[in-house]
């Protein structure tokens, strides 16, 4: 028997990651990597759209007096004039942008590149054009800005639903009270169909939740008085009262959260590269413009200056990298966002990268493939022993222990004897417990244990079937008991989809051998493993390693940990895990369901694709009309599609991934 321990994760408060917006009406930039779509939430489409509005109206009243009800005053300085003014409301932010970026060091924006071409348009008379160019930029712009917001707001709707305030029972009297006030070990009544603002344990004999803002599961859970329920959970059936385990900012939720908006900062490996690629490659095109312009004065005879720069400005619109910096960004956070909304939490878009080259699963047994929930089924103890005596020691001494092995002997014995004074407990990783009690020492565990201490046995633990936890008492063995656990429901569908998906799957559990081979029979896993300590699952895993394959562990005990940090992707299970392998994990399965695993492998592998598609697209396409461009056979017009057109067909494909069923 392993005896983990099964705690509350919680702890860290939630953090706000700022927004900001690029040629909107207050562009701001970002320090971390200079472009970020974000953008308020309380901005609405109007207020957004304003600038775009008036300057699309101007410009075709513009194009209207050129070319269809043409007027004698529309005409010289009032014509220029005219068009600066539609320009302006545009134009300016993005001016400004380009100068800010300037100031602080950073010329080669593409700020820098959509001010230059426009206002280069403007110098060849070319009026309509440079306001056109800069209006579908900035609408361009601004439906970034909304697809990255909605993105975010979406996550954030889905995640944080507690509510701001609580009804708090005291003296019998329920009062409202802000849930970022209330004390630990403060009563809640919590009304039918109302959300819970914090963690807490159900005092009611019983109650029904709706879990999907933890686990994405509509699905009621039925708790029972005593049990964990979570902030965020709705209660479906009765009045319910909850004592408070949690401060507001140490919830589940407020972990959950914080994990998820943590996760944009860590980028994937296509992200990194196109951030610098970015770097190097703006400042090539801003000369290759120049020397469009100017070099063929060496070479064309009959060489007219705006010519050649019309072709240089159309070049620098089209090598705008937009489509690239912010459609890459989007298909991650939007793969993060998928995979929230199914109950699986990825702590940076790189394990979205990794998790999708996967070859190897490597699965602990308890309470990843099993419920955890187990059950006493006899109890054999020697002649010379007290039965009854016996029990009450044990159950005093797995009352130290939060294993659901301990809480299955504490439901079988039934209430803690509290005279029974234990010294000197001792926890010993993979084996069990041990302690003192009347100057003999009590030993509670696996048979490993009592090999440890030489402590003799009469019986083969390899031929019970069952778990079994070994007992013994004053140096000699007391008896055993046998403890049944069930497998998941659900995990015979995940061992199935892992293995269609191409993936090698292998079980490594400290339980019993012969329990494992069950297990694994059972699910139609080849590869499985028993009676392992902490350190043999990590020279398990590193003998997989030194294949040169890609592994994921997936665990939830203390003693996980350790092969989860040493794993490509190391995946925790968020019900039942530990606080050590919570904090360690990549991603975290909130609902313990193992068929999430083939699941989160899934969205991986649809987050890559999606990403690559726009990076081929946007390349493709740049590459295709840069070269019209700088033979002077594009036009402004293709050059807008190009850029902004290209990037607004890779959002719309990058958002199609918040839409996809797994």
């Amino acid at each position: 028997m392993e005896h983990l321990h099964k705690e509350e994760k919680i702890k860290k408060k939630k953090t706000n990651q700022p927004s900001c917006s690029c040629a909107h009406d207050e562009p701001v930039h970002s320090d971390d990597d200079g472009h970020d779509h974000g953008n308020s939430g309380d901005i609405s489409l109007f207020k957004m759209f304003l600038p775009a509005l008036i300057s699309f109206g101007l410009l075709l009243i513009g194009i209207g007096f050129d070319n269809y009800f043409e007027q004698n005053w529309f005409s010289g300085y009032v014509r220029i004039a005219w068009y600066i003014i539609a320009y302006l409301p545009v134009g300016f932010p993005v001016l400004k942008e380009a100068f800010e970026s300037i100031r602080k060091g950073d010329v080669f924006s593409e700020f820098f590149l959509m001010s230059i071409a426009t206002l280069g348009a403007f110098a060849i008379g070319e009026y309509p054009e440079g306001v056109a160019v800069m209006l579908f930029y900035t609408i361009g712009e601004n439906f970034q800005g909304l697809a990255v917001s909605r993105a975010k707001s979406n996550i954030k709707s889905l995640l944080d639903q507690r509510p701001d305030e609580v009804n708090v029972l005291e003296n019998n009297i329920s009062t409202k009270v802000k849930a970022a006030d209330v004390a630990i070990g403060a009563i809640i009544q919590l009304k039918a169909g109302e959300k819970l603002g914090l963690d807490g344990e159900l005092l009611s004999d019983s109650a029904s939740f709706n879990t999907a803002a933890l686990t994405g599961e509509s699905k009621p859970d039925t708790k029972v008085k005593g049990e964990a329920v979570l902030a965020g959970m709705i209660n479906g059936s009765t009045i319910a009262l909850v004592k408070v385990t949690a401060a507001y900012n140490d919830s589940k939720l407020s972990k959950i959260l914080e994990m998820v908006q943590n996760a944009v900062t860590k980028k994937a490996p296509a992200e990194l590269f196109i951030r610098k690629f970015a770097k190097i490659y703006t400042p090539i095109v801003v000369y290759l413009a120049i020397a469009i312009c100017l070099l063929p004065m060496l070479f064309v005879s009959n060489y007219v200056f705006s010519e050649w720069l019309y072709r240089a400005l159309v070049f620098l619109v089209i090598s705008c990298p937009c489509a690239l910096v912010i459609s890459i960004p989007l298909g991650y956070f939007g793969g993060i966002g998928a995979a929230s909304k199914n109950g699986i939490l990825f702590k940076g878009s790189n394990f979205l990268d990794s998790i999708s080259t996967i070859q190897n699963v490597v699965m602990d047994k308890t309470g990843t493939m099993t419920e955890g929930v187990f059950k006493v089924q006899e109890v054999i103890i020697q002649e010379g022993f007290d039965k009854d005596e016996i029990l009450k020691l044990v159950n005093v001494l797995e009352s130290q222990s939060t294993h659901p092995v301990a809480t299955a002997i504490h439901n079988h014995v039934g209430q803690i004897d509290a005279s029974i004074i234990l010294k000197n407990v001792e926890e010993i990783s993979g084996h069990g417990l041990k302690a003192e009690i009347n100057g003999k020492e009590l030993h509670v565990g696996n048979f490993k244990l009592m090999d440890k201490f030489n402590i003799n046995y009469n019986i083969d633990p390899n031929a019970v079937v069952y778990t079994t936890i070994a007992i013994a008492y004053d140096k000699k063995f007391a008896g055993y008991l046998t403890i049944a656990d069930e497998i998941k429901a659900d995990a015979q569908e995940a061992v199935t989809k892992l293995k269609d998906l191409g993936v090698k799957v292998t079980m490594l559990s400290g339980d019993k051998t012969n329990v494992v081979q069950f297990v694994a029979n059972t699910l139609g896993i080849t590869n499985a493993f028993g009676d392992l300590l902490p350190e043999d699952k990590v020279n398990k895993l590193n003998e997989i390693k030194a294949k040169n394959e890609t592994v994921a562990f997936v665990g939830d005990g203390v003693n996980d940990a350790p092969v989860i940090a040493l794993s490509t992707v190391g995946i925790a299970m968020g019900g039942l895990g530990s606080d050590a392998t919570i904090e360690t994990a990549d991603v975290v399965i909130q609902d313990d369901k193992p068929s999430k695993i083939p699941m989160a492998i899934n969205i991986g592998k649809q987050t890559k694709k999606i990403v690559w598609q726009n990076i081929t697209l946007a390349f493709v396409v740049k590459a295709f009309v840069l070269i019209l461009g700088a033979g002077g056979l594009a036009t402004m017009w293709e050059a807008v599609f190009a850029d902004v057109g290209v990037a607004l067909l890779a959002i719309l494909n990058a958002v199609r991934i918040q839409k996809m069923k797994f």
